[in-house]
């Protein structure tokens, strides 16, 4: 089966940083006809069973994980459990995916221009990560998926899009087109360890990416306020 997935997602749940809360993504995601969404907090493992009954109901499959920070360089980590907020550092990391092999670990926007991007620390722990994220923040000028692309097909890592969520009009920027045996995490996740995907992306142009900061930062300060 063909599902529709988008496996990096925030919500206003996740350090005030959406204005929009869980509840609200998963219906504009249902309506959208996504099939999958993972839930990727920063910093913090915030998955709830009625998260997950809700996303149900909707015909949505949603997938426990978290976008955590080594050296302040963010990594993903899907289907894993509260004990991912303790990785600090790459060592942790490994020894986690050691104890935990039904987990799928991203690396999301590796070479975008941000002091939290993976850049070098991606090319000495390479063998951590399962995935590497085509992000929605590159274009033509600034085309930071061309060396994440490059890393990518040298180390056999399957490249997959996401929107990384902050804006829910941005959901369908970038996502994937998962060829899966069943609708499961553990389907899911193999499919896209073995590359069975394709990939969909209306990348942000200059303008968009400058938009998307400066509305970033608004929401942060309104969400504040409405906290």
């Amino acid at each position: 089966m063909i599902l529709k997935t988008s496996l990096h997602f925030h919500a206003a749940e996740d350090e005030k940083i959406s204005l929009y809360n869980i509840y609200e993504a998963i219906d504009y995601a249902e309506e959208k006809g996504f099939d999958v969404l993972a839930y990727t907090p920063h910093r913090k493992f915030l998955f709830k069973e009625e998260y997950a009954e809700y996303a149900a109901k909707k015909g949505v499959l949603l997938i426990p994980g978290m976008e955590g920070e080594i050296k302040k360089r963010h990594f993903i980590v899907l289907n894993c459990d509260k004990k991912a907020e303790e990785i600090k550092s790459f060592e942790d990391l490994k020894n986690y995916k050691i104890k935990n092999p039904q987990i799928l670990v991203v690396a999301p926007h590796p070479f975008v221009f941000s002091a939290r991007s993976l850049n070098g620390e991606l090319l000495k722990h390479v063998d951590l990560f399962d995935a590497v994220e085509m992000s929605v923040f590159s274009n033509k000028m600034f085309n930071f998926n061309k060396k994440a692309e490059e890393v990518a097909k040298k180390y056999n890592k399957p490249f997959i899009a996401t929107s990384d969520v902050h804006f829910l009009k941005d959901l369908e920027r970038g996502y994937a087109l998962v060829e899966a045996e069943t609708k499961t995490t553990e389907s899911i996740l193999a499919a896209v360890k073995n590359g069975n995907f394709k990939n969909k992306m209306d990348a942000m142009s200059p303008f968009a990416m400058l938009k998307h900061q400066i509305k970033g930062g608004l929401n942060f300060i309104s969400a504040s306020l409405w906290r």
